[in-house]
């Protein structure tokens, strides 16, 4: 599992942090100032990668969090397999199998056999990001 370690209080809105094990993007953060009892905390409210869950987490600013490593990939559609596409990484030429975006329906439409990707490997789960070109 690829992951870094960061101070929450330098995340961001759109930067990525690991809650309960999901990779999730950062929608929402608030900062409380700090209280009589302590230093500030933050509140986080995330949109977990893979499942689309929504996710809050709450803790001091100088807590250390987990970061997930995102590999960015290029790859072919080989074969659509009705919730699945087979691609093949056009560096290794692997192929393997994703789930097709369930969060962009447009996207998951034109996976077609020929069709370039990017995909990412966060914490080494692929999932396709958008399309780069297509043969038709």
């Amino acid at each position: 599992m690829s992951v870094n370690y960061a101070t929450l209080g330098d995340l961001k809105k759109g930067s990525y942090i690991v809650i309960d094990g999901e990779p999730c993007r950062i929608v929402d953060m608030t900062r409380a100032k700090p209280g009589k009892h302590g230093s500030a905390k933050a509140n986080v409210t995330a949109i977990c990668v893979f499942s689309g869950n929504k996710k809050n987490f709450v803790a001091p600013v100088d807590t250390q969090v987990q970061v997930p490593v995102i590999e960015k990939h290029i790859a072919q559609v080989l074969a659509d397999m009705g919730n699945q596409v087979q691609l093949m990484d056009m560096e290794t030429y692997d192929t393997f199998e994703v789930e097709k975006p369930t969060d962009d329906p447009q996207l998951a439409e034109r996976l077609q056999p020929g069709v370039e990707v990017e995909y990412w490997l966060i914490m080494g789960r692929p999932k396709i990001i958008r399309i780069r070109s297509s043969s038709h």
